[in-house]
């Protein structure tokens, strides 16, 4: 009998093996597959941004009228408003994914602080705060706030700013 317990509990330690081994071996899957999933969120992501700034570098007529736009959206014709507003919905329902996804841990935390450098940097020009202010389809309520605190705060960096609209008036100067 002795030996008949014996190869129980040695069955018993086995069976308790096997069960931790398979529960680290499911950790690391799922740690692998939110890794994955992580980078699938900030890869969607990014093509639709990598969608806009092509057109945006690649058709001129695009680029000027979005570059207006973005200063005053008075000079522009209701026509080119409209694909305005298309553009930033394109880019703005970018920065809501991105925002929402960084709530949730879906992409990283430092990543997300550079983007929300850049919604901070698009709000500074006026024809962007504008067409905030006047968007006929609104975004989430939790984005909206988020957008919302960065036209009252105001965090870019101004010299970086006018660094940029200096490069672009030297641009101009050249054509």
């Amino acid at each position: 009998m002795t030996d008949l317990q014996t190869l129980a509990n040695i069955g018993e330690i086995i069976g308790a093996v096997t069960v931790v081994l398979s529960l680290i071996y499911l950790a690391i899957q799922i740690r692998q597959s939110t890794q994955a999933q992580r980078t699938e969120n900030y890869s969607r992501a990014l093509d639709r941004l990598a969608a806009m700034q092509s057109s945006l570098s690649q058709d001129d007529e695009f680029s000027l009228m979005f570059s207006t736009g973005a200063v005053d959206t008075k000079k522009l014709t209701p026509r080119e408003r409209v694909r305005f507003t298309w553009s930033l919905y394109e880019a703005f329902g970018a920065f809501e994914f991105m925002f929402h996804a960084s709530k949730t841990d879906a992409i990283p935390e430092e990543v997300w602080r550079r983007w929300s450098s850049a919604v901070a940097w698009w709000l500074t020009f006026p024809g962007v705060q504008t067409w905030w202010s006047s968007r006929p389809i609104p975004f989430t309520d939790s984005f909206t706030s988020f957008v919302e605190s960065l036209l009252e705060d105001n965090p870019t960096d101004v010299d970086s700013s006018q660094r940029y609209q200096e490069f672009i008036a030297v641009g101009k100067s050249q054509t």
